[in-house]
């Protein structure tokens, strides 16, 4: 289902008629949606539903799995994505991911957000530095690590590592940012911080998350998108889609009527 017309505005993600299957299993069925620039967007629905894997589609992560079959098209800007002939490294540049638990290199605090950067040889060392130190004020943490910059990031907390995850994502300055239940491993006040980040992020990027938080949906989500069994449900603004879902599944979910 499409969205309402409340929030029709630049599309930066197109997906249509996605099909997933790995090893023959179909994971994903027939899924057409689209994520507007400068929006947040959350998957929602029970676990196995499909969620995270049309989120990996969107930066093709599914390349890296030997059985799955991908079928249906992929828009970012208008162009096909999941064409052959795109680079599959420069998809991953503008379309950044956040997993559900930190994924920090053990190197320092710097040499984790300027990965990317020196990977993709994006600047001499004096711009990388200050793209580092940009990054990782725009995640809220330059007052409690901008001082040490060369230390361990394993050294980290939790809350302080996924926010430092997100900056490195934010250096190499993408265009769309998936984060994969960014919040499941976080105590409220370090899931408060990552939601307020969110919401900034959203001023200049497509933002789509996945969350089994309703509550964490209707707080950030511009809109929201329930699967189930692989299929996309409906599609709504959030307010709408809580407040007045037009499917019998929706409602059902979003009573906690199953999952």
């Amino acid at each position: 289902m499409g969205l309402t017309n409340t929030l029709i505005m630049t599309e930066k993600l197109v997906v249509r008629n996605l099909d997933i299957s790995f090893g023959g299993k179909q994971v994903l069925k027939n899924v057409s949606i689209t994520f507007p620039d400068q929006n947040i967007v959350a998957l929602i629905g029970p676990s196995g539903c499909g969620k995270s894997t049309l989120l990996r589609a969107l930066n093709r992560m599914h390349d890296l799995t030997p059985q799955a079959k991908v079928t249906g098209e992929i828009l970012l800007d208008g162009h096909a994505i999941l064409a052959q002939k795109i680079d599959v490294v420069e998809v991953r540049k503008k379309v950044g991911m956040v997993f559900q638990k930190p994924n920090l290199f053990p190197k320092s605090i710097f040499e984790n957000v300027a990965y990317g950067l020196k990977i993709n040889k994006m600047g001499d060392k004096e711009e990388i530095r200050e793209r580092v130190e940009q990054a990782i004020k725009s995640c809220y943490l330059w007052d409690e690590v901008g001082d040490r910059l060369d230390k361990p990031a394993l050294e980290l907390s939790g809350g302080q590592q996924q926010r430092l995850c997100i900056a490195r994502a934010i250096a190499i300055e993408p265009e769309v940012i998936l984060m994969d239940e960014p919040c499941a491993a976080l105590d409220p006040i370090s899931t408060l911080k990552i939601e307020e980040l969110m919401r900034q992020l959203r001023e200049k990027y497509a933002v789509v998350i996945v969350t089994h938080n309703m509550q964490q949906a209707q707080r950030v989500a511009d809109a929201t998108a329930f699967m189930y069994l692989g299929e996309l449900i409906e599609y709504a603004p959030t307010q709408n889609l809580f407040h007045s879902p037009q499917h019998e599944l929706t409602q059902r979910y979003i009573k906690g009527a199953f999952g």
